[in-house]
């Protein structure tokens, strides 16, 4: 299955264009590096959390909005290959600092790929972000296969789910903290790809209304800890290559 690169971060609203626009410098540069395909999108319905949410895992400021981004690799070895180019690379120092968001507060890991259903690409996305026991984990691919099958018969285009794998502590914040995570716990990184919003927003009403879709005894994942928004996506490689063709 797919490796991937997940990042969340924090951004000014009026840098999204600079932000879309230093997406696009770089991603040449990712590419040449081995990435396959890079995603950035754009906080669209992210709602305020009682205990977390995707505001307060990076400390976000009133005038900031969310980017739910990712990095694909075919392997977590083509990955750390492509990490130590861009270590080496001077390039990347000039990228570092001309971004246009507070790079110490982003967060992002390493996750390898549990569940990936579809592989069409989409034009609205879900992120989520999961706290797991290390116990519950194969529990948890277990759900997450057959809500996964539920999402792709309610139009999704693409469901992935991945495990922490490489997710380092940071200074400021980091995968962990955002879902308070407690020991032995790892952390899930997952998203939905939608033809549309309006795909996405009908899909959530029909599965929430379903009683057959009900969780039944202990969830293997904290629910209170759990959170989630969508997101428009604003750049990706997938998409700029078909325009290209």
């Amino acid at each position: 299955m797919t490796y991937f690169e997940g990042f969340v971060a924090a951004v000014p609203e009026a840098n999204k264009d600079a932000y879309r626009k230093h997406a696009a410098e770089a991603a040449p540069i990712f590419q040449e590096f081995g990435v396959k395909r890079h995603v950035e999108a754009w906080d669209s319905d992210v709602a305020e959390g009682k205990v977390t949410d995707f505001r307060k895992a990076v400390d976000a400021k009133p005038d900031e909005k969310i980017v739910f981004a990712w990095f694909e690799y075919p392997s977590r070895q083509a990955r750390d290959a492509a990490n130590e180019k861009m270590m080496a690379d001077p390039r990347m120092e000039n990228m570092g600092e001309a971004m246009p968001f507070d790079g110490k507060r982003m967060i992002f890991g390493g996750f390898d790929a549990i569940v990936e259903e579809g592989s069409e690409r989409g034009n609205y996305t879900d992120g989520f972000v999961v706290p797991v026991p290390e116990g519950k984990t194969d529990a948890y691919q277990q759900l997450a296969a057959k809500m996964a099958k539920v999402f792709r018969q309610n139009g999704a285009t693409r469901v992935v789910e991945a495990l922490s794998d490489d997710v380092p502590k940071g200074k400021v914040t980091d995968f962990y903290r955002a879902v308070k995570a407690e020991d032995g716990e790892k952390v899930v990184f997952s998203f939905i790809e939608w033809p549309d919003k309006a795909t996405r927003d009908e899909a959530w009403q029909k599965i929430m209304a379903d009683e057959s879709l009900k969780p039944e005894g202990d969830l293997p994942f904290s629910g209170p800890r759990m959170f989630w928004g969508g997101f428009e996506p604003i750049f990706d490689t997938a998409k700029a290559e078909l325009a290209n063709a």
